[in-house]
């Protein structure tokens, strides 16, 4: 094939592969986006309650994200070993898109117990989809050069379906934050499920591949509790799940609390407005995707997430003054460059670490970290909801009034808008200031790594 070709080919796979990540961003942000105020002001549960779902919700992460992951790595199927799990996960998760909206409201406990329930469906399936398509990334696209084009394709689509799942329910859920309204949550549901649908069958028919040098890998695959314990002794690893969880804090918050800042901060009720308001943010994100490009191809990996983290923190401050729709335009739009930053580097990365894990252990382990990736960083949701949970407990919003915003409600929704976030992102940047993995030590594993798959290449053959 000649360059242009190659040139070509490599467009087409990253932009197949790509479509599944728009899939898996409408499924999760339309969880995360709404599933907060829907429970907390359309169904009329208390906050503390929410929480405690929140907590139990986590116990299972912590048994079903990492057995998942060391499952995964595991298997061995004439399909290959990620394949089956996400063709296997995308019915039931499109089903649970859907029930996610309809509880039961007669009592508050029926409502708890179902959101408890439809939670952990909800992740058990989801897991299964974006853990093993996540783990193909590292897989399907090597060296630093090809995942940062291919990283920059996927978070477009990522950015896509962050605006798909901010942007579509508000033109079917005329307000929301009022119950009457609870029915349409579901049509919103039903719409977003068969849109994920349509882009994961597109994703699985054309876009992923797996590759042959790995598929022997299963036989030294460790057990899930092998799996934990060589993954939390990578220091790469730790200092990353420091990192992801700061940036993952900061990126589950204001999408959660953006619906009530919205209408008790900026006075904006029509949904549909709130709506526009939140794209822009992510369509400003992904504008600057090319500018996260040039600065991991000028600065590499440690110094351009430090420089992200910066920019995110400045890009926060804003929401601690603006008051009214015309500065919030401009705010939600100066905040994707932090938005665009956070959801780049988070693969590239763990694509690094797991590089890395590989030369020293001679096994590809992406199921594991991925699931292991994927219970840590959900703790970012888990801290999220507490961190509303002190705030609104504290300024007299245990329970959703939409009269009673007062002087401490603005001002605790401020904070959860820029203070919180801004001491997650600068932990984690104090963080990754101790990340092993410079520029110039990373290319020297990737020369090691391509001879270790050459070896495993003549293996394979030989077999």
């Amino acid at each position: 094939m000649s360059n242009e070709e190659k040139s070509e080919y490599s467009k087409k796979k990253g932009i197949l592969f790509g479509i599944g990540q728009f899939s898996d961003a409408i499924a999760s942000q339309m969880f995360t986006i709404y599933v907060f105020t829907f429970y907390y002001a359309v169904v009329g549960l208390d906050v503390n309650l929410i929480t405690l779902g929140f907590i139990l919700w986590s116990i299972w992460n912590a048994i079903n994200d990492p057995l998942l992951g060391a499952l995964s790595d595991r298997t061995k199927t004439k399909w290959g070993r990620r394949t089956p799990y996400i063709i296997a996960s995308i019915i039931p998760l499109c089903i649970i898109i859907v029930l996610l909206w309809t509880p039961p409201t007669s009592t508050p406990i029926a409502s708890f117990i179902y959101f408890l329930v439809v939670m952990a469906l909800f992740d058990t399936f989801y897991t299964m989809y974006d853990l093993n398509y996540c783990a193909l990334f590292p897989e399907m696209f090597q060296g630093l050069s090809e995942r940062a084009k291919a990283s920059a394709v996927k978070q477009i689509f990522t950015v896509l379906g962050l605006l798909f799942a901010f942007l579509l329910p508000t033109f079917i859920i005329t307000d929301l934050t009022d119950s009457a309204y609870i029915t349409e949550y579901m049509y919103a549901g039903i719409v977003m499920s068969v849109i994920v649908l349509v882009g994961a069958i597109i994703m699985i028919k054309f876009g992923i591949k797996e590759r042959t040098e790995f598929s022997e890998d299963y036989k030294t695959a460790p057990s899930i509790i092998s799996s934990l314990k060589f993954s939390l002794k990578n220091k790469s690893f730790r200092i990353f799940i420091i990192m992801n969880v700061s940036y993952w804090y900061v990126v589950g918050m204001l999408p959660m609390v953006a619906p009530l800042y919205g209408k008790s901060v900026l006075g904006i009720s029509d949904a549909m407005l709130l709506g526009i308001l939140l794209g822009l943010a992510f369509i400003s994100a992904a504008f600057f995707m090319a500018f996260w490009r040039f600065i991991i191809n000028k600065f590499g990996m440690k110094k351009g997430v430090m420089i992200s983290m910066v920019v995110f923190i400045v890009s926060l401050a804003p929401f601690m003054f603006i008051f009214d729709i015309a500065t919030a335009f401009i705010a939600f739009i100066f905040v994707g460059i932090g938005i665009s930053g956070a959801i780049y580097f988070g693969d590239i990365l763990l694509a690094a670490i797991i590089d890395e894990d590989e030369l020293t252990t001679g096994t590809r382990r992406d199921g594991g970290y991925y699931g292991i990736n994927a219970l840590l960083t959900k703790l970012s949701t888990i801290l999220v909801i507490l961190s509303i949970n002190v705030v609104f407990n504290s300024v007299g919003w245990a329970t959703f009034d939409p009269v009673g915003t007062t002087e401490y409600t603005i001002f605790g929704l401020r904070s959860l808008m820029f203070i919180f976030p801004a001491v997650a992102l600068i932990i984690g940047l104090i963080a990754i200031r101790k990340f092993p993995l410079t520029k110039e030590k990373y290319e020297d594993i990737k020369v090691k790594l391509e001879e270790l798959h050459d070896q495993k290449r003549e293996k394979t053959r030989s077999n």
